[in-house]
C-alpha cells in the first residue's frame, strides 16, 4: 500500500509540474522554446565579450536589492554555486509593479541577455558582470520577443488588457496569478 501511495503522490507532483510549466508563457528564441538553462548563462557570461546578446531563460533566489533607476527595477539571482554565478534581472515598471522584493524569493526569468563588464555608450557595466532584461510581454511584437518574470509563482510584466494580453495562457488554473 506504501508504495502505491508513493507512486500517486510521486505521480500527482509530476503532474502538478508539468501543469504549471505549461501555464507560462513560452520563452522563445525565434521558432525554438528555451528551457531553463543557467548553465549556458554562466558560460555566455564567462566567455563572451561585453554587449553580446542571446536569449535566456534562467531561476534562481533573488540575492542581491540594486537601487531602481530610471523606471526600471534591478535585482540579482543566484544561477549557481559559486561567489559569482549570479545575473542582474533589470524590470521596466512600465508594465507593472513588483511585489516588495526580497533576498530568498524564487525568480524564473526570460528574457534578452546581455554580457554587460564595460561602459557601452550611456549603459554602466553590471556589478555582476550581466544582465537579462526585457523581461515583460512586448505588445507591439516586434524588435524584442516577449519575456516574463516569475517571483514566487507569481507572473509580472503581462499586464491584462487588449494591448498587453490577449493569450489567456490559463496562469490562474494552473496556480498562478498575474500582477
Amino acid at each position: 500500500m506504501t508504495t502505491l501511495i508513493r507512486s500517486a503522490v510521486f505521480g500527482l507532483l509530476l503532474l502538478v509540474t508539468q501543469l504549471a510549466n505549461a501555464a507560462l508563457p513560452p520563452c522563445m528564441d525565434g521558432k525554438e522554446q528555451l528551457s531553463i538553462d543557467n548553465e549556458q548563462v554562466l558560460d555566455w557570461k564567462s566567455n563572451t565579450a561585453n554587449q553580446f546578446l542571446g536569449r535566456a531563460r534562467v531561476q534562481g533566489p533573488i540575492t542581491k536589492l540594486y537601487p531602481d533607476r530610471n523606471n526600471h527595477a534591478h535585482f540579482v539571482i543566484k544561477l549557481g554555486p559559486k561567489p559569482g554565478d549570479t545575473l542582474e534581472v533589470v524590470y521596466n515598471y512600465n508594465f507593472g509593479k513588483l511585489p516588495r522584493l526580497q533576498p530568498g524569493m524564487q525568480v524564473e526569468a526570460c528574457g534578452d541577455y546581455i554580457t554587460s563588464t564595460a561602459q557601452s555608450g550611456n549603459y554602466a557595466p553590471s556589478p555582476d558582470g550581466a544582465i537579462i532584461h526585457w523581461v515583460h510581454k512586448n505588445p507591439k511584437g516586434r524588435g524584442h520577443e516577449s519575456g516574463y518574470v516569475v517571483i514566487d509563482n507569481v507572473l509580472y510584466g503581462w499586464k491584462v488588457g487588449e494591448r498587453f494580453f490577449s493569450e489567456g495562457f490559463g496562469f490562474l488554473e494552473a496556480g498562478f496569478s498575474i500582477e
